[in-house]
């Protein structure tokens, strides 16, 4: 059984996929830092990067956007990415014609202070603006209007030939513009002509809007709106044969059952009002799943675990074998071992579609002697991520067990998005432990005895840190102090970080630097 689990919240909206009553899949999206990616903008060109060959640009949604000049010259690659698919594509640039625009230079295209027409293909993500691109796409349910390429195609992902060649036909036989294209979606491989005929029609019409809307605005807005979560989930729940659709609010309840009257015919769904006073995200425990994705360690049922740690670079998950228990027999613990690190590898997929893991990500397995078992594990690892709606790609396991993968970064990640650096640590996780801090007390003492000559001083710590000086520790600062000739006191402050400690003069009660 499938269902999409839809939690509204007044500052978030939550979708589950639950596969046999598992978490499959998690999108969680906050209304303040809605999803740009499909928006189309007049933007504003704010300082151009010849060195790079990029520009920034201001749509007016915070940090400005970035552009390469490959996003605006046609980038075949950017519609894959795009619509996680491979394209059969009908026509091609001339040679001559790739040459002379890897020539271009951008300050040929692009003037400061120019208006231009853009779409968001990657989420801003930390301190990195949107990354736009001028090969603008408009994508409806069965097809894909390329206004300004004028490549027709059908997805690879079609593979019955019959389908294929009926949905060329249909493309090529459409009335539209030279220089405009048109791609077959999935999904349109079950769709009548007539369907398809008008989706491209309501595309075009999207488009004309589009432009004419450019041309009336004079500074940077939002031109046309990607569809929401709401809407997503409907499609997707129609096209992949899903079973239900439970929501918790009764207003989005009846916008998805709306949005369900258009497509009733393909697809028998239940959409279902959750009415119970036991929240839904507990009830199927999601909230608990949510809770494991966020851990830096997760527990397999066999007994090993998987550690998730993440550094500039990249993501890297380490497989151990933990409370498993092997037997005696040499041929049994590699068997043992090959069954662990094939759970893990599920489980790896799980959890980077959960946790929305981008990026370069490194597994390391357990060790295996056999090549036959390495080759089963990696298998396993692939099969798992081959329904992940991110695009990615495995590389074979290297002799150490190490696996080296991408996966497309097309949002924040779950961590990023629950999560904010920490004030004291400022993310590295760590501080510095007590006797670190009282080394550290020592030096500080002897610079504003003997530097500063301040001799009337008291110390302020936190309750914990004090405690940790005790008496011996006490003894020897003040010991140390009235070698200087100086005479040091003790106090509290729990106020005060872990790592923080303050000298104050006794004699004036003012702060002293150190």
């Amino acid at each position: 059984m499938q269902e999409i689990l839809l939690n509204i919240e007044s500052k978030e909206i939550r979708y589950a996929h639950l596969r046999n009553n598992q978490l499959y899949d998690l999108v969680i999206e906050r209304k303040k830092n809605r999803p740009l990616t499909g928006n189309i903008y007049r933007g504003r060109v704010t300082n151009i990067l010849h060195n790079i060959q990029s520009a920034f640009i201001d749509i007016n949604e915070g940090d400005n956007g970035f552009i390469h000049i490959s996003d605006i010259l046609e980038n075949t690659q950017k519609f894959q990415e795009m619509f996680d698919m491979d394209f059969e594509w009908e026509g091609s640039t001339t040679p001559n014609n790739s040459k002379k625009k890897k020539e271009t230079d951008i300050s040929k295209i692009l003037k400061n202070d120019q208006p231009v027409l853009v779409q968001v293909v990657k989420e801003p993500i930390g301190t990195k603006g949107a990354r736009l691109t001028s090969n603008v796409s408009i994508a409806g349910r069965y097809l894909v209007l390329l206004p300004n390429t004028p490549h027709r195609g059908v997805s690879r992902k079609i593979e019955d030939p019959s389908a294929r060649e009926r949905l060329k036909k249909l493309i090529r036989a459409f009335e539209m513009p030279q220089d405009m294209g048109l791609i077959c979606r999935t999904a349109s491989m079950t769709a009548s002509s007539e369907m398809l005929i008008q989706e491209a029609t309501d595309l075009l019409q999207t488009w004309m809007g589009i432009v004419e809307n450019f041309n009336k605005s004079s500074k940077p807005t939002c031109l046309y709106y990607e569809s929401d979560i709401i809407k997503r989930a409907v499609i997707t729940a129609i096209d992949k044969k899903f079973d239900r659709i439970l929501v918790d609010d009764y207003a989005t309840y009846k916008t998805c059952k709306t949005l369900y009257e258009k497509y009733s015919g393909e697809h028998p769904l239940n959409i279902e009002f959750y009415r119970d006073s036991v929240p839904m995200f507990e009830r199927f425990n999601v909230e608990r799943e949510i809770d494991k994705a966020l851990r830096r360690k997760i527990w397999l049922s066999s007994g090993g675990y998987l550690y998730f740690d993440r550094t500039e670079a990249m993501h890297t998950v380490d497989v151990n074998s933990g409370r498993s228990s092997t037997h005696s027999s040499s041929n049994d613990v590699e068997e043992a071992l090959v069954q662990i690190n094939m759970e893990a590898a599920e489980e790896i997929a799980r959890q980077m579609r959960l946790r929305n893991v981008g990026g370069l990500v490194i597994c390391d397995f357990i060790d295996m002697r056999l090549r036959k078992n390495q080759r089963r594990v990696l298998d396993r690892l692939k099969e798992a991520m081959k329904e992940d709606s991110a695009k990615c790609t495995i590389l074979g396991m290297s002799e150490f067990g190490l696996v080296e993968m991408t996966r497309q970064r097309n949002r924040e990640s779950l961590t990023q998005t629950m999560f904010t650096a920490c004030p004291y640590c400022t993310g590295s996780g760590l501080i510095k432990s007590h006797d670190s801090i009282i080394i550290e007390i020592e030096r500080a003492l002897k610079k504003i005895v003997c530097v500063d000559q301040q001799f009337a001083l008291e110390l302020i710590a936190h309750p914990e840190l004090d405690q940790h000086l005790g008496r011996q520790d006490k003894e020897h600062l003040r010991k140390l102090a009235e070698k200087w000739n100086a005479k040091l006191k003790f106090g509290i402050k729990d106020t005060l970080h872990l790592n923080e400690f303050q000298f104050y003069s006794t004699t004036n009660g003012k702060k002293l630097e150190h």
